[in-house]
């Protein structure tokens, strides 16, 4: 499977993007996806996911501000952020596992994709 992110971009504080991933075959059988997260100098995280039967995570620094979705239908799953803040300024990654949620917040996954860059400015 490979997965091929866009919708990054240079945004102000305050603002909005939505992130597309999309797969390049059926992502149905696959259990979790969800959005990782990389600043410089900064750890990777979780930011979100979703299983194919649509229970999500949220890290606590985005709830209520992002919202993960999947169209399996289309193979591509979503990530629309609101209220965006310069420091959600990373590059944003999508991932797939065929595992669980869980798992994929233990940072585990089984596809990746190049990543999208996102910039919140000030």
């Amino acid at each position: 499977v490979q997965l091929v992110e866009s919708g990054g971009g240079l945004v102000q504080a305050g603002g909005s993007l939505r992130l597309s991933c999309a797969a390049s075959r059926n992502i149905f059988s696959v259990s979790a996806m969800g959005w990782y997260r990389q600043a410089p100098g900064k750890e990777r995280e979780l930011v979100a996911a979703i299983s194919s039967g649509g229970t999500t995570y949220y890290a606590d620094s985005v709830k209520g501000r992002f919202t993960i979705s999947r169209d399996n239908a289309k193979n591509t799953q979503y990530l629309q952020m609101n209220s965006l803040k310069p420091e959600d300024t990373a590059m944003y990654y999508c991932a797939a596992s065929e595992e669980t949620i869980a798992t994929m917040i233990l940072g585990r996954y089984d596809y990746w994709g190049q990543g999208t860059q996102v910039t919140v400015s000030s």
